[in-house]
């Protein structure tokens, strides 16, 4: 008789596009924002740092929880864990939230700073989209990707602050 043996894969839907064992799913310059990462307890999950537009690091997220680092609670962040949602906010300022859905899903809708002050918008639209800290939009070269799938390469998107991005990088 044969067993039929699980072995769960890490896999993150992130704007519209799968990523099956890409530990490090969107990053910019030298700084990964949105990570996959093993936890005892959990299996695999999504980790990412929360700045603020000033390149404070004021947070990170680890699956659907929100901690507060050191100069987070020094800048006044308040985290708070409301039904099916944590809230991140800053001198009372919505800075981020995670959404729980049925099951062991959840959904985010962010608007990260870089440690550069650089502001990446992550919503369910087909491409992320990066911001100078004065607003002005920065090339990415016109690329749209909608309903991919990234396989087995060390970084899904990077982009960096000249405006170049790589796509499965490594």
């Amino acid at each position: 008789m044969k067993e039929l043996i699980y072995h769960p894969t890490a896999s993150v839907t992130f704007a519209t596009n799968t990523f099956v064992n890409v530990p490090t799913i969107f990053q910019f310059d030298e700084t990964p924002l949105v990570s996959v990462v093993r936890k005892e307890k959990l299996g695999y999950t999504t980790e990412f740092p929360i700045y603020h537009a000033d390149g404070t690091y004021l947070a990170k997220v680890t699956g659907t929880r929100v901690y507060a680092t050191g100069d987070g609670v020094a800048a006044g962040v308040t985290i708070r864990e409301l039904p099916q949602m944590w809230v991140c906010t800053v001198n009372g300022r919505t800075a981020f939230e995670v959404h729980h859905q049925a099951g062991e899903g959840f959904r985010v809708q962010a608007e990260l700073h870089t440690p550069t002050g650089c502001l990446v918008k992550v919503e369910d639209g087909p491409k992320p989209q990066l911001f100078s800290a004065s607003g002005q939009a920065l090339q990415v070269g016109g690329v749209t990707m909608v309903g991919n799938m990234f396989q087995n390469c060390r970084i899904g998107v990077l982009m960096r602050s000249d405006g170049s991005i790589a796509i499965g990088v490594g």
